[in-house]
């Protein structure tokens, strides 16, 4: 595989994990060697990249033919042997124009990880905002869109990414998953609708904030409070200063491990704070500092939570949320009408079917989205059966969910 110029200090290409995962992101090749430049450095703030224009296919094909040699002396023996073997050259792409580094910094759970500016490809100019962890580069864990201050649409075209200052745009979601998990709740718009007009704000939980950008979005545009769970405080951090979350009477936040809380939350609502399956960390002291965040049950919980096992490559939920335990304490965190929403990555078909199958051991009802990518699925799972309408002339809260979001992804939703 090819190295793009200019590149060649990305942790996508200087990192094991990194390795590993471009391996596992194509299956067939059992052998993978990068070829480019050196690199010159390390990541820092202030790294600019700028995507190399060169494309001449007769160097790529002089490059090829002089470095076959080296491959073929590289080929494992009972191969080379054979005799006329083709070695396929690849070249590493994907839609990033250009880049800046914000800043780089170290969590105590996730590692190290990097803010950058990027440019993306699209029919018109697209800028956003990133946030990806040292453990699994290939990964990008947060994107907002993000907006020049005091540049004009004018000028946009001439805008140079670096040494500009930025705004969020928080009024839609652009990663991919995000839209289809806003989507899950079309399933209890009914329930959702009757609410607001009572003016009950719904509340819901989310384990996995990263840089906040689902918790802005349901609080902002759909008028929900929100509980957000991170285990790193950096994160957190990084979210306040990079992508717009701000706490408030709306959004609340809690620094500790979702799935632990989220067992001890259900254990406590039960009148069985002894239960050997709650973590230490998680005690009395804990629930007295955070008594009125968790107090009362959620209407819905969303869970990101990706794993962080880079052996495993991409894959999500994260294997200890698969427990019977935790689906249960989810289960009984949530209220009469609560819904369970997960952003799924499956790293085979075996891991998804074990998952369906353990949702409907405890849920009564579960539905599926695929977003589309063919990557990311989004599973609903429900305390109560219910039914998929998708009539919005008498639903003002179905009526909103559509206008924030793709109204396709409230369309597919299948029931499993």
């Amino acid at each position: 595989m090819l190295v793009p110029k200019h590149r060649e200090n990305d942790w996508i290409f200087t990192t094991e994990a990194g390795h590993l995962q471009l391996l596992l992101s194509t299956p067939e090749i059992s052998r993978l060697i990068l070829i480019g430049n050196l690199p010159n450095g390390d990541i820092n703030v202030g790294t600019l990249y700028k995507r190399s224009l060169e494309k001449c296919p007769s160097y790529r094909e002089m490059l090829e033919r002089s470095l076959y040699p080296l491959l073929m002396a590289l080929l494992p023996k009972e191969i080379a042997q054979l005799g006329n073997c083709q070695v396929p050259f690849l070249s590493y792409e994907d839609n990033v124009i250009s880049s800046v580094v914000l800043e780089r910094c170290t969590g105590i759970c996730v590692g190290e990880m990097l803010v950058e500016d990027v440019e993306i490809e699209g029919s018109r100019r697209e800028l956003r905002r990133r946030l990806r962890f040292k453990r699994m580069p290939n990964l990008i864990q947060t994107e907002i869109c993000i907006v020049p201050i005091g540049v004009d649409d004018t000028r946009l075209d001439s805008l140079c990414i670096e040494g500009v200052e930025f705004n969020p745009d928080l009024r839609k979601l652009v990663h991919p998953y995000l839209a289809p998990m806003v989507a899950g709740l079309s399933l209890i718009g009914g329930y959702l609708q009757e609410c607001l007009k009572s003016m009950v704000r719904p509340r819901g939980l989310c384990i996995g904030v990263g840089g906040g950008a689902l918790l802005s979005f349901l609080s902002l545009q759909l008028g929900f409070e929100v509980v957000g769970i991170e285990a790193d405080e950096v994160v957190l951090r990084i979210a306040k200063q990079y992508f717009g979350l701000q706490v408030s009477n709306s959004i609340q936040l809690c620094v500790g491990d979702g799935i632990e809380i989220l067992k001890k939350v259900a254990l406590i609502d039960s009148g069985n704070e002894s239960n050997s399956l709650v973590a230490d960390n998680v005690g009395k002291d804990f629930f007295k500092n955070n008594f009125e965040l968790f107090g009362s049950k959620f209407l819905f919980i969303m869970v990101d939570l990706d794993s962080s096992d880079s052996r495993m490559g991409i894959s999500a939920p994260a294997l200890e949320f698969v427990q019977k335990d935790v689906l249960l304490a989810a289960k009984s965190s949530l209220s009469e009408h609560g819904t369970l929403i997960l952003n799924v990555i499956p790293p085979n078909r075996s891991f998804y079917d074990m998952l369906i199958h353990e949702l409907q051991e405890v849920f009564e009802d579960l539905h599926e989205i695929d977003c589309g990518n063919e990557e990311n699925f989004v599973l609903i799972a429900s305390k109560t059966t219910v039914s998929i309408d998708l009539g919005v002339a008498d639903n003002s809260f179905l009526r909103n969910l559509k206008s924030v979001i793709s109204g396709r992804y409230v369309d597919c939703i299948r029931k499993i």
